[in-house]
């Protein structure tokens, strides 16, 4: 099978060659070229056509912001990952690159005690996502592939079979207390089209888990908060969770519902990750169905892994709704995925459709927020 050809842009030699050696020793992944600023890496692109690009942020010339505009611009469709270091100015610029048209990120390693910590890092952030970006038979079969390099193997596997998309029929009228989001890789433009087209404040309280670091999470609440109707900021601590409202769980901590008061509040704890995540989408689904039972609407959009099933599997057992985003739109059909070849769901559904159904959905519903009681 041909190996995934990814092309790395970063101004630091160090970086290009961390990068470049980490991908360089699995041989599922092919580095065949590198460049040091964004303008270099447009001519790069048209040379060699790669499957995946990794691209850093702040760069000389032409930063990574414009080189994926420039690149999305000029028609070239393949998956962008931005490498971002974790503090308040890369988040909002990575943000802002995801907005122009990149798919996904990582932060580069801080604070490693050695060049191998290092490596290890950024090969347990980075190619995971490159694998899940860039099936191994997609590769293979690029059309974009220049014709000075191997043509691709003829023999190509057949990718395997994904198990049947059930779509459960036992959806039941039930009160909703809470809306609850579950997303990873791409999902901070799907929440953005799902926040952005709600046509009135939710009738009840928002729980979203994103998979991010910390400083990231607080950075796309801001953000969300200026695109429509319903008020959007981190959760903090022990605060009432209102209608209206869109609660984002913080970076490095889960989410959970919390009712020690009789009123629904925010938990924020620090244990240990579930499904390799915190903030993690199942400790969030679990702790809303001990809370208020089935009367939750849960929403499985974009990502990487299966975070998410097992939340789902309480909230479908409670009696509470499913909905997921359809593969066609997701960037990675992981979690909604899963989700969805389980039997948990019982949407499937488009991004653009999502928002309508979700509202059709919580007035079909009435509501019951507040009170546990």
């Amino acid at each position: 099978m041909m190996p995934i050809r990814v092309l790395v842009v970063d101004d630091s030699v160090v970086v290009r060659r961390i990068v470049s050696d980490v991908l360089s020793a699995d041989p599922r992944i092919d580095v065949v070229g590198w460049a040091a600023n964004g303008r270099l890496a447009q001519a790069k692109v048209e040379q060699l056509r790669p499957d995946l690009v990794t691209m850093d942020v702040e760069m000389p010339e032409l930063d990574g912001i414009g080189a994926v505009r420039a690149l999305r611009e000029a028609g070239h469709h393949m998956p962008v990952i931005m490498f971002s270091t974790l503090t308040e100015r890369g988040a909002a610029a990575t943000l802002d690159a995801l907005a122009a048209g990149a798919t996904d990120y990582v932060t580069k390693p801080t604070g490693m005690g050695s060049v191998r910590e290092g490596l290890a890092q950024v090969a347990k952030d980075l190619v995971p996502r490159i694998l899940a970006l860039v099936p191994r038979d997609a590769a293979e079969a690029s059309l974009d592939a220049p014709s000075d390099l191997p043509a691709p193997r003829a023999e190509r596997p057949e990718r395997a079979k994904r198990p049947d998309v059930v779509v459960r029929e036992d959806a039941t009228r039930h009160g909703v207390k809470l809306l609850l989001v579950g997303a990873s890789t791409g999902g901070p433009d799907a929440l953005s089209r799902l926040l952005a087209a709600l046509t009135a404040p939710p009738p009840v309280p928002v729980l979203v888990v994103q998979h991010m670091p910390p400083v990231f999470t607080r950075q796309l609440a801001a953000r969300l908060d200026r695109l429509g109707p319903a008020r959007v900021h981190e959760a903090v601590a022990d605060e009432e969770l209102l209608p209206g409202h869109v609660y984002i769980a913080p970076g490095d901590h889960h989410l959970v519902v919390d009712t020690h008061t009789g009123v629904l509040r925010a938990g924020i704890t620090d244990e240990a990750p579930i499904n390799f995540c915190r903030p993690s989408v199942d400790a969030l689904f679990r702790s809303a169905v001990r809370a208020v039972r089935g009367e939750v609407l849960a929403v499985v959009l974009t990502g990487m892994g299966a975070d998410g099933r097992t939340g789902c599997e309480d909230v479908v057992q409670a009696g509470g709704t499913v909905m997921v985003q359809d593969e066609a739109t997701s960037v990675v059909w992981g979690m909604p995925g899963a989700v969805a070849t389980a039997g948990l769901a019982h949407q499937v559904l488009a991004m653009a459709d999502i928002p309508a159904a979700v509202e059709s959905v919580l007035e079909l519903a009435g509501t019951t927020a507040g009170s546990t009681r």
